[in-house]
């Protein structure tokens, strides 16, 4: 196993008084950068709600020197990186990742945008009704409001149970007072004492040091202003209130006058009441039919206050469940500090690291929070369990969850016999490269691809499983639900796993550290095909997801064919053909994997699978997704099969979203949830133009983007030379396999399987890319604008125009 990286980072504060974190981790592909303004939603004057977030906002329109389509969100989506930002209630983020050598004119972007905002009032004006947008689907989401009504019980003159995302009323961009105050809230907070800059790469701490300099240089300077201290979070004494509606309880405790590293402390606890294993105290809830679900997280903490939500799917009393709550946490207290439950905490927060890449790492750098839980931790921790209530008389019912075994894996002999696929004269199974050399196939359904180098820590491996019918949701529900936890004592171990049904398909994935693999993997597929006596009773619906997240889960399995449908688990297993890949494994682990294979069930697939053409077809999919609110997704394939197609249909992409986000959501605002990307769904590949709307229905929508896709041959035509070259350069870039973090190259050599590439498929379509000449590329977008590879469209609640043709 490769050495762990470092827990906590440098940490320096700048003469400026910028506070920089810094990580140096080698074998990371990308860098990443987390800005943390300490200023936030609550942070705001009483009289202007909503102004905190509202800057967020205006701060990626542009400047002077980057105008919004060189800006940061614009250069971050062109290099293929990832760019956000978050407003909280004391404190603001704004973060990236990108490739090495984009970076540090990433972090220039990010400066200048910080520092020299244009607060021009048109803009203002059209980004003040986006914000109205997102507020009208906040109102009517159904989750976030039962998130909010969480703080129901708190003080009203705490800030937490105030309005603070900001709507058109509430944000005044004509007046000056309002104006004047936009002013004052960016002067007092965005500047360096008020920040920490966090950076994470492959570079040398020195290297990233004299990076953080370059950004602090150009930052306004200032010193640390202390944040207001808020109200108490209740008004009487008790700390405790609770909400109970049908199927679900919610307990919530406001703690006051915290002790340091109560932030620890309070995710120490968080994580051992969320074990869902034997031992536990759900498990000891679910014998006794108490409990469904259990879910414990910390809704909000700053300075020496924290709201603690422990979430129950239940039917019994309130007063049954918290009794065995506080009674569990008497048990849990007397715990001689918890010493083996520290050990294995700290264990798996190193595995965690070892997989994070750097985005994940730049953010938890962000949080001043220590690795584990220390001894002032400790301490923390017995002050909290004795607020909150935990009982000094508990019963003897109570025993600590095992070990997770995944955190500790023996080294294993090496396997004298054969892999299945193996021959005599090949210890290592051949890689599908070679099998197509040689016109041959494997006798097992298994490929080891070598494309990735297999001497790193991490690999991932994909099963599919074709099925004689669509599995009913019922039982996919139940094998999500046996899996769970296993997958979090996987992901504790640094592997992650997901099982997920689409159409007649099932897809086992996972992808994380090496060592544990053959061991889990082995577990899930004994847990996936253990005979079902019975199918549990469905649960109770939970919350809707909003209608362009509603309309992307249901998008999958529109694109494969319609079979019928099954709750019988092991006539599906019996009769399942079933081909996989695994990625970047070493020798070492694929002579380990060999027990788990042999417990997959169903029969070799050898049967190609290409993904199905519905070329200059328009197909039309109503989904009712039970809100007001409009949302439309369109898919479009490639007019072909062919690498070039896909290369051209890559770049089409990323030329096609700018201008896309820049009509529908600046110009037009016609949606918050305005995006086109380029998505491989069953090794089809297309762009997927998504929009979620509050007042324009999708035909009008379609009509938008359709007309916008036809105005896409004169925009190429248009660019200049320089920046035509830059972007085919750009994306090309990010295929590059050294450059590739191993789950996003991974997922892409599953993604050319599936469209039947070959296996130097990344290789190629570099090449095929760079290939691109202006005129092939206009072609490309004529044959986008001519639906030649067909259209899919998925709406919620519209017929479908008279051209296209209604499916279910």
């Amino acid at each position: 196993m490769a050495a762990l990286k470092p827990l906590r980072p440098h940490t320096e504060t700048l003469a400026n008084g910028l506070r920089v974190t810094l990580r140096h981790v080698p074998d990371l592909k990308r860098c990443a950068a987390a800005l943390r303004v300490a200023a936030g939603s609550h942070d705001v004057p009483l009289a202007w709600p909503g102004l905190a977030h509202f800057l967020e906002h205006l701060l990626f329109l542009g400047t002077e020197r980057f105008p919004a389509h060189q800006g940061l969100m614009a250069y971050v989506q062109g290099h293929g990186g990832q760019v956000n930002a978050r407003t909280s209630e004391r404190t603001t983020d704004f973060f990236f990742e990108l490739p090495p050598q984009a970076f540090n004119a990433g972090l220039e972007r990010l400066s200048d945008m910080l520092t020299h905002p244009r607060m021009d009032p048109e803009e203002q004006q059209r980004e003040r009704e986006v914000l109205h947008a997102e507020f009208v689907a906040w109102s009517q989401d159904e989750r976030a409001q039962q998130q909010q009504a969480l703080f129901d019980g708190l003080s009203p003159s705490h800030p937490l149970r105030g309005f603070h995302a900001g709507n058109r009323d509430s944000l005044p961009v004509a007046h000056a007072d309002f104006q004047q105050a936009l002013k004052d809230f960016h002067r007092r907070f965005y500047q360096t004492g008020q920040m920490t800059l966090s950076l994470v790469g492959p570079q040398s701490i020195e290297e990233l040091r004299q990076l953080a300099l370059g950004f602090g240089a150009v930052m306004s300077e200032g010193k640390n202003i202390p944040q207001t201290q808020p109200m108490p979070l209740m008004e009487s004494a008790e700390g405790y209130y609770q909400k109970v509606s049908e199927h679900r309880l919610d307990l919530l405790f406001a703690l006051e006058g915290l002790p340091a590293s109560s932030g620890e402390a309070l995710a120490f606890l968080c994580q051992w009441l969320n074990v869902a294993k034997p031992g536990g105290l759900l498990a000891q809830l679910r014998a006794r039919d108490l409990a469904g679900h259990l879910k414990a997280q910390v809704l909000y903490r700053f300075a020496e206050q924290a709201v603690l939500h422990i979430e129950f799917t239940t039917t019994a009393a309130a007063s049954v469940i918290r009794q065995k709550l506080l009674d569990w946490l008497g048990f849990f207290a007397t715990q001689q500090d918890w010493e083996r439950l520290r050990e294995e905490y700290a264990i798996l927060l190193q595995r965690q690291q070892q997989v994070s890449g750097a985005l994940q790492l730049a953010r938890l750098d962000s949080e001043p929070l220590e690795p584990g839980l220390s001894g002032q931790g400790v301490a923390a921790l017995k002050h909290i369990l004795k607020a909150i209530g935990a009982v000094d008389n508990f019963s003897d019912e109570w025993q600590l969850p095992a070990p997770n075994p995944f955190l500790r894996i023996e080294a294993s002999a090496p396997n004298a016999g054969l892999i299945r696929g193996q021959t005599s004269k090949h210890r290592g199974l051949r890689t599908f490269a070679q099998d197509r050399s040689r016109s041959r196939r494997e006798n097992s359904p298994m490929q080891f691809s070598q494309a990735l180098p297999d001497h790193t820590a991490q690999g991932a491996i994909y099963l599919r499983w074709r099925l004689e019918a669509r599995p009913l949701p019922r039982l996919q529900r139940h094998l999500e639900n046996l899996l769970q936890p296993l997958c979090e004592e996987a992901r504790q171990a640094g592997v992650e796993v997901s099982f997920s049904a689409s159409g007649h398909e099932w897809l086992l994935k996972m992808t994380g550290l090496q060592e544990p693999m053959p061991s889990v993997l082995e577990q899930v597929l004994k847990d996936l095909t253990t005979p079902l006596d019975n199918l549990p009773e469905q649960e109770p619906n939970s919350p809707a997801l909003m209608p362009i997240r509603q309309l992307l889960k249901a998008m999958p399995d529109q694109c494969l064919e319609h079979t019928g449908s099954s709750d019988d688990a092991q006539h599906l297993w019996s009769s399942a053909r079933w081909e996989g890949l695994a990625i970047g494994l070493s020798a070492q682990t694929q002579a380990a994997l060999g027990r788990a294979l042999s417990r997959v069930p169903g029969v070799a697939d050898h049967q190609p699978s290409w993904p199905a053409s519905i070329s200059r077809q328009r197909l039309w999919t109503t989904v009712d997704t039970g809100t007001s609110e409009h949302a439309l997704l369109l898919f479009c394939p490639t007019a072909t099969g062919d690498l070039c197609d896909e290369a051209a249909w890559r770049l089409l992409a990323l030329v096609f979203q700018t201008p896309l986000y820049q009509r529908l959501r600046v110009e037009l605002q016609l949606g918050y949830a305005v995006f086109s990307t380029l998505r491989q769904v069953h090794g089809q590949t297309a762009i997927l133009i998504g929009v979620q709307s509050p007042g324009t229905a999708p035909l009008q929508l379609l009509e938008h983007i359709e007309r916008l896709l036809g105005e896409l041959p004169d925009l190429i035509e248009a660019m200049d030379d320089a920046r035509f070259v830059i972007q085919r350069q750009a994306l090309a870039d990010q295929f590059d396999l050294a450059a590739l973090p191993l789950e996003q190259a991974a997922e892409l050599l599953w993604q050319g399987k599936m469209a039947g590439r070959s296996s130097d498929y990344l290789t190629q379509l570099t090449l095929a890319i760079q290939a691109i000449e202006r005129p092939h590329l206009m072609a490309a977008a004529h044959r986008l604008g001519n639906a030649e590879g067909g259209w899919r469209c998925l709406a919620s609640n519209s017929q479908p125009p008279a051209s296209w043709q209604a499916t279910k």
